[in-house]
C-alpha cells in the first residue's frame, strides 16, 4: 500500500503544472503536456500494462471524448479508483481535456492478441452472437451497433473493445451489472449491462479477447445509423 501511495503522489506531482520556482530549479524539465502525462504512462504504459495491481488499459488512440469522460468520472465520483481519484481530483475540465486529446492523438502499435481461449466453443458462439447480432428478445443491442463495425470505437466518445484481456472486459461489464460503475446520464451501458447475465458477460468478453486487431485500428468517424439507446457520453451520435 505504501508503494502504491508513493507512486500516486509522484504521478500527481508530474501532472501538476510547474510553477516559476520549480521551473527555475529544474530548467532541464520541459513544462509540456507530454512531460506532465508521463505520470499516466508510469502505470498505463504506452500500450497498456499488466502489473501486480491489475491491468491498466492503453490510452493511445482512444477517442478524446471517451478519455475525457473517464477522467471526469474519476474526479466526480462516477468511477472509483483511489489512485485515479487522487491524481485528478484537483484538475480542471480544460486540463483533463488537454490530457485526453494528447493521448487520443498518439498512434502506437497494439501488442499481439492471444489466438486461443479456455472458453468453450458454445461460450464463444454466444459471445460472437452478442457482439455481432445482440439479443433482441432481451433488448440487448449488438456491440457493433455502438462500438463500430470493426469494434475499434467511434468518434467522439465510444471506445474500442479489441486488444483487451478477457478479465478486464468482463470486470468492466460486471461493474455496470453490479451498479459499481456509472457514466454521464442517461447511462446507456448501465441499462445494457443490467440486461446481461454473468454468463453473457463472460461469453462476450471471451470472444472479444481473441479477435485480431484490424489493419486500421482508429475509431470510426461515425456510425451508419443512430445509436440504439441514448448515451449521455455521446449525445450527438444518439440523435437521428
Amino acid at each position: 500500500m505504501k508503494a502504491v501511495f508513493h507512486r500516486a503522489a509522484l504521478a500527481l506531482a508530474l501532472l501538476l503544472p510547474l510553477g516559476p520556482v520549480a521551473v527555475h530549479a529544474a530548467t532541464t524539465v520541459p513544462d509540456t503536456i507530454e512531460q506532465r502525462v508521463a505520470a499516466c504512462i508510469a502505470c498505463h504504459g504506452r500500450e497498456g500494462a499488466t502489473t501486480n495491481a491489475g491491468f491498466f488499459p492503453r490510452l493511445a488512440g482512444k477517442p478524446a471524448g471517451y478519455l475525457f469522460n473517464q477522467l471526469v468520472s474519476f474526479r466526480d465520483g462516477r468511477r472509483f479508483n483511489s489512485d485515479m481519484t487522487y491524481m485528478v481530483q484537483h484538475l480542471s475540465d480544460d486540463y483533463l481535456r488537454e490530457m485526453a486529446e494528447y493521448f487520443a492523438n498518439l498512434s502506437l502499435p497494439y501488442p499481439a492478441v492471444p489466438s486461443q481461449s479456455d472458453a468453450t466453443p458454445e461460450q464463444l458462439r454466444r459471445g460472437r452472437q452478442l457482439a455481432l447480432e445482440g439479443d433482441a428478445a432481451r433488448n440487448i443491442p449488438a456491440c457493433v451497433q455502438c462500438h463500430g463495425a470493426a469494434l475499434t470505437g467511434v468518434q467522439p466518445a465510444i471506445p474500442g473493445l479489441l486488444g483487451l484481456p478477457r478479465l478486464y472486459v468482463s470486470s468492466q461489464l460486471g461493474a455496470w451489472l453490479t451498479k459499481e460503475r456509472h457514466a454521464p446520464a442517461p447511462d446507456c451501458m448501465a441499462q445494457i449491462g443490467q440486461r446481461m447475465t454473468t454468463a453473457d458477460i463472460n461469453a462476450v468478453a471471451s470472444w472479444l479477447a481473441v479477435q485480431p486487431m484490424p489493419a486500421d485500428t482508429r475509431p470510426a468517424a461515425s456510425l451508419p445509423a443512430p445509436l440504439p439507446v441514448t448515451c449521455g457520453g455521446m449525445p450527438t451520435a444518439a440523435k437521428p
